[in-house]
């Protein structure tokens, strides 16, 4: 187990998997200040190992991936602070997950509303088990989407979808949710967890760099991170070339560079 700032969210690495655990289940995994924060640090840590080829990231109890924000969190926040803190410090995390360079699998072993669905669309790949509803509900409450729910969520999964959920308030059951694209897969009550493992074994087997690659050009096309996609493919080429060896060289011996192209 790794240590994290919150005890709430669990992270454990075995072997070339990494496994993100919400384990608030008494408060169906709804989210807090703290527990936030905490997935943010998960995500830096992942992103720092390099053995890690996969995640996965699910939440205890099977009555729900998360019900979301917490209101009690963030129901008496002033504005301002609301806004440049709840929502903002959710952004951050959420997209520092959306970006991991491994894939990410959600196992939706329960309900996903509103800021639980914007958490599980930061995964590449959602399993669900047959007991999962997904919603925005913010609506319901007078309030809109705030963690990337208008936005990855369009992105992702359509507009008309989101415009059902958000607008139209209507609550998916994990076989809608199948058909409408929201999820990639729905098992049995108990066996997210073991199809995600098979899932995370078979990327587990796959070129790492290649997988790498893909998901940031694939990040790209969807706008979830373009400029740090071409810097990022661009600096990793001219890495590798002989001109860059050979700059850092006559950098290094205090002489004129002599480049060739190569």
């Amino acid at each position: 187990m790794i240590t994290l700032s919150d005890a709430r969210v669990k992270l454990e690495f075995d072997g070339t998997l990494a496994v993100i655990t919400l384990a608030r289940p008494e408060k169906l995994n709804a989210l807090d200040r703290a527990m936030v924060a905490a997935l943010a640090e998960a995500a830096d840590k992942i992103e720092h190992q390099s053995e890690l080829r996969v995640a996965i990231l699910t939440g205890e109890g099977g009555k729900a991936f998360s019900a979301g924000g917490d209101i009690a969190a963030w129901a008496d926040e002033p504005a301002v602070a609301f806004h440049r803190h709840w929502i903002r410090d959710g952004h951050r995390a959420f997209d520092a997950l959306a970006r991991l360079r491994v894939p990410l699998i959600a196992v939706l072993n329960g309900a996903a509303l509103g800021g639980g669905l914007e958490l599980a669309a930061t995964a590449d790949f959602r399993i669900a088990e047959s007991q999962a509803r997904i919603a925005l509900p913010e609506t319901t409450l007078g309030m809109v989407p705030g963690w990337s729910g208008t936005q990855r969520l369009v992105r992702r999964f359509g507009p008309q979808t989101v415009r059902r959920m958000s607008l139209g308030a209507e609550v998916f059951s994990a076989s809608e949710a199948l058909a409408l694209g929201l999820v990639d897969k729905v098992v049995e009550p108990g066996h997210g967890m073991g199809e995600a493992r098979a899932y995370a074994a078979r990327i587990a087997a796959l070129g790492p760099i290649a997988v790498e690659t893909a998901k940031l050009m694939i990040n790209a096309a969807e706008q979830e991170e373009t400029s740090a996609a071409i810097e990022s493919l661009a600096g990793g080429l001219v890495a590798r070339t002989g001109d860059l060896r050979e700059g850092v060289a006559a950098f290094r011996q205090k002489r004129p560079i002599v480049f060739d192209g190569a």
